[in-house]
């Protein structure tokens, strides 16, 4: 699935060659060196670095970002607005936890500018994954986290949705709150949220520590300016282009016998083809 599409062969003309922010993932730096140039760009990221949860990788709510991981989110918010053909002038969206609301305050400081974070329900859980949280929170508690989103993307956990709708639901969020050309909106959430995304887009049935994204890491995210169904989602991951035509997760869903009707999906999908 890795691809350099035509409609993202414009890219930067030369590499950003700019010390990165301390603590930032290398990742970001190989990223943003194949950033195409005049997209509706979506940065959805991890939170800061945050102080440290249970061996079982489980983070309260409570949990805030260290002293490092405010730095870093400020610096790398300015670092952006620096280097990259985008504008951060433009509302964010966030998980409305403490953490991640604070990463995007802190980012748009960096850029210098003061914007609106509006708290998105699909940004945390119970929303994107995670249905009845009862019943998955004490399943998340036994087994830890890695384990919790293998047998989500198999979808063998009790109280969560369907993989596909999942990362449905969040692509249809992402489509519906693209920016201006030539602009980039943060998205900020969780590891857990991050890493059943990505799994989902590059249709892989299983990750493991080495495909968990680290605090502060990020995917660069465009779609077609076409209609939702018809469209492709193009995204940059660890310094490569992949692009999921999103027809192609629209089939899977409904050929596992699910309705589109439990999808959050735009007004425009037509489902009488």
């Amino acid at each position: 699935m890795t691809t350099s599409p035509n409609s993202a062969n414009t890219s930067l003309h030369k590499s950003v060659n700019a010390p990165a922010p301390s603590h930032l993932p290398d990742s970001m730096i190989s990223s943003v060196n194949l950033l195409p140039t005049g997209k509706r760009l979506i940065l959805f990221t991890r939170h800061s670095l945050r102080e440290r949860s249970d061996g079982n990788g489980f983070a309260s709510e409570q949990l805030p970002l260290t002293p490092k991981g405010r730095v870093l989110a400020k610096s790398w918010g300015r670092w952006l607005d620096e280097h990259l053909p985008y504008s951060l002038d433009v509302d964010s969206i966030s998980s409305p936890i403490t953490r991640c609301v604070d990463t995007a305050q802190l980012m748009q400081e960096g850029a210098g500018l003061q914007r609106d974070i509006v708290h998105q329900s699909l940004l945390v859980e119970p929303g994107s994954l995670v249905t009845e949280p009862k019943v998955a929170s004490v399943i998340f508690k036994e087994i830890g986290v890695l384990n919790f989103i293998n047998r989500f993307l198999q979808g063998d956990i009790e109280g969560t949705k369907n993989a596909y709708q999942g990362g449905l639901d969040l692509l249809s969020l992402f489509y519906q709150h693209q920016p201006q050309p030539n602009q980039l909106r943060l998205a900020v959430s969780h590891d857990t949220l991050l890493s059943a995304f990505l799994a989902v887009m590059l249709d892989v049935p299983k990750i493991d520590w080495n495909d968990w994204p680290k605090m502060m890491e990020g995917v660069f995210l465009w779609f077609d300016d076409a209609p939702f169904d018809a469209a492709c989602a193009y995204f940059i991951w660890r310094g490569a282009t992949y692009v999921r035509p999103i027809h192609t997760l629209l089939d899977s869903y409904l050929t596992m016998g699910f309705q589109p009707n439990t999808l959050l999906l735009p007004p425009e999908v037509d489902w009488s083809r």
